[in-house]
């Protein structure tokens, strides 16, 4: 299935529409993808067909659970739990007699079929060629989603290394900022198999060639996204979920391989000698703002293209937005590989989309003995991208941990002084709230053996409070739920906050969690929202403290370099109030039906400065 196929699949769905207005790459299709991105079950794809380029933009492809399931090729994302169950199931089972072996053949001729098919031909990716001096990114719809980004980015490029000592490729996904017609940026962290095969390329004194995919079928998209572990062909895994391997064909200009059938091929190499160039700032999918840093440049040798491309774009930013459908995804088709290689009695795993990926993660376990919740935590923590969690909560296996009410009950029950587990260890490179980057603590959540049937232990909060020690509003919405207090503070009394005074003045006692936020969250944030922002902003041992039985949480914006506050701290990544008004007035030539409101207007509250960073 190509990507044209797929949009046609969709199109027959109900599940795209097209945009037939000329748009602006620049902002405007954005502003009109997260609209859209942010309604309800994630809207529809966006085919924008007049950017003024040569090439149609296409959005929020994956962005709701049926089009990513129609992404994958299956009914139901749970289906392919089932799938990789039965696979291990039946890979790992002994074979013990003759017919235990001879049962094996089928699923050994089934997995032959996965494997990546290199053609000797062209392929369909190559029917336009640009070379040397006709080499122009600018022929491509980049887009520039937010207001303070860098420049346009390419933003679902599936990036194409190969290991110089090994020869083993490897296929991830990579943000690219395109600083002219033959040069961009190339953000691979340093946790990352690209970054480790650059180091690799930078001590043999070698040139490294890259080469970037665009579109395609979509699983190819998804696969670059997957946490598969090192050593292992992202095409591998493209094959199984197709269940026919994926045909690749050689670049022109380097010796990587790409699928036959994508949209677009970018060929370069990396120059691991040449100075670092100043990359971002990009609105990035924690919701914020990734700010400038240093990073290599992929110097364009090569762009070729189907004669009929579509170019595939995402839109990362405030959750929830399609790469919340893409983590989902991940969550079933890693749960088995998880309980069988790395924690055998994780019965379920839920990454809530408010902790964009990374930040939050609810556990179901068979808990057997002491301690079993600690050693999970700890397993998890060092199992692959599980080691960028922040917040980690456990919960017995009797728990429908994807239930909310479920577990407000459960923390509403949590004794504070046992069940909280803090822990340091590596953190995401865009968590913003670390002073040290890529690294900070982390705390797990010890739900287990809690009885939810039980009443919880009384709450006295009065129904008015009166201002004190920096506190002004408070809000009780959460109290009776899971014992959570929210409170607001003004922005000018910064560190000076005494919450502490604020509960005991107003004879408040008995909650076992209380959060104090920015004032102007106190707004028409949503209940997401100030999950969202509790966990990126916050850096567990630092802005966590005791008061009495009480967890005491700040999660306000920290003041950049005040204490072991982190030295930079960004904004919240928005669309510009001129391009928000802009699509207002235009929404009835997009054909998109009634206006949808931009969430824009709510997150721009949050705003600390006029750039990218405080």
């Amino acid at each position: 299935m190509n990507l044209r196929q797929y949009i046609s699949r969709l199109e027959a769905a109900g599940e795209l529409v097209r945009v037939a207005a000329r748009v602006d790459l620049r902002w405007e299709i954005a502003e009109i993808t997260d609209r859209m991105s942010k309604s309800e079950g994630g809207g529809r794809a966006l085919l924008f067909e007049n950017t003024g380029t040569e090439f149609p933009v296409l959005t929020n492809m994956m962005g709701s659970e049926r089009r990513m399931s129609m992404a994958l090729g299956v009914d139901s994302l749970d289906s392919l739990t089932r799938r990789i169950d039965s696979l291990l199931h039946e890979a790992m089972s002994p074979k013990n007699t003759l017919m235990d072996k001879l049962r094996m053949l089928p699923l050994l001729h089934d997995m032959s079929k996965w494997f990546p098919r290199k053609l000797s031909s062209r392929g369909e990716c190559q029917q336009t060629v640009m070379l040397g001096d006709d080499v122009d990114l600018g022929r491509l719809p980049a887009l520039t989603s937010w207001g303070c980004d860098g420049g346009p980015f390419i933003t679902l490029p599936m990036v194409h290394t190969v290991d110089p000592e090994s020869g083993i490729p490897n296929m991830g996904m990579y943000r690219m900022q395109i600083f002219d017609s033959r040069t961009t940026g190339m953000h691979w962290h340093r946790h990352k198999t690209g970054a480790r095969h650059f180091d690799a390329y930078r001590r043999l004194g070698r040139r490294m060639p890259v080469t970037v995919a665009l579109g395609g079928d979509p699983v190819y998209a998804y696969s670059a996204t997957a946490p598969m572990p090192d050593n292992m062909d992202e095409y591998l895994l493209a094959g199984f979920l197709r269940r026919r391997p994926v045909r690749l064909v050689k670049c022109l200009t380097n010796e990587l391989w790409v699928p036959e059938d994508c949209d677009f091929v970018i060929e370069g190499y990396v120059d691991p000698s040449e100075e670092l160039a100043v990359e971002g700032a990009f609105g990035d999918h924690t919701g914020f703002y990734s700010l400038t840093d240093l990073y290599p440049r992929l110097h364009v040798t090569a762009i070729t293209h189907r004669r009929d491309a579509v170019y595939p774009a995402t839109v990362v930013g405030v959750p929830p937005m399609e790469d919340a459908y893409i983590a989902q995804a991940t969550e079933r088709i890693f749960l088995a590989p998880i309980r069988l290689a790395v924690q055998p009695e994780v019965v379920d795993l839920t990454m809530p989309t408010a902790g964009t990926a990374h930040n939050i993660a609810f556990v179901s376990i068979a808990k057997r003995y002491p301690g079993q919740p600690l050693k999970v935590a700890q397993g998890l923590w060092g199992a692959g991208q599980m080691m960028f969690n922040k917040y980690l909560l456990l919960a017995d296996a009797e728990y429908d941990i994807r239930d909310a009410a479920t577990i407000m009950a459960l923390l509403r029950r949590l004794d504070t002084r046992r069940g909280l587990l803090f822990s340091e260890g590596v953190l995401d490179i865009l968590d913003h709230a670390t002073s040290t980057q890529g690294y900070g603590s982390k705390l797990a959540v010890d739900c287990t053996d809690i009885d939810i049937s039980q009443p919880p232990v009384p709450i006295r909060v009065p129904g008015t409070a009166s201002p004190a020690g920096g506190v002004e509003l408070f809000n009780t919405a959460y109290v009776e739920r899971m014992g959570l207090l929210i409170l607001y503070a003004e922005r000018e009394w910064r560190e000076s906050v005494d919450v502490e005074r604020y509960l005991a003045d107003n004879g408040m006692a008995g909650m076992k969690y209380v959060v104090l936020f920015d004032r102007p969250a106190a707004g028409n944030m949503r209940d997401e929202d100030l999950l969202w922002l509790a966990a990126a902003n916050t850096d567990p041992r630092r802005d966590m403290r005791m008061w009495g039985d009480t967890l005491i949480v700040d999660a306000r914006s920290k003041r950049p370099g005040y204490g072991d506050n982190p030295p930079r701290f960004p904004n919240v990544a928005t669309s510009l109030p001129e391009t928000i008004h802009l699509v207002d007035d235009r929404w009835p030539e997009y054909g998109l039906g009634e206006m949808l409101p931009s969430p824009s207007r709510r997150y721009r509250k949050l705003w600390l400065s006029d750039g990218a960073e405080w």
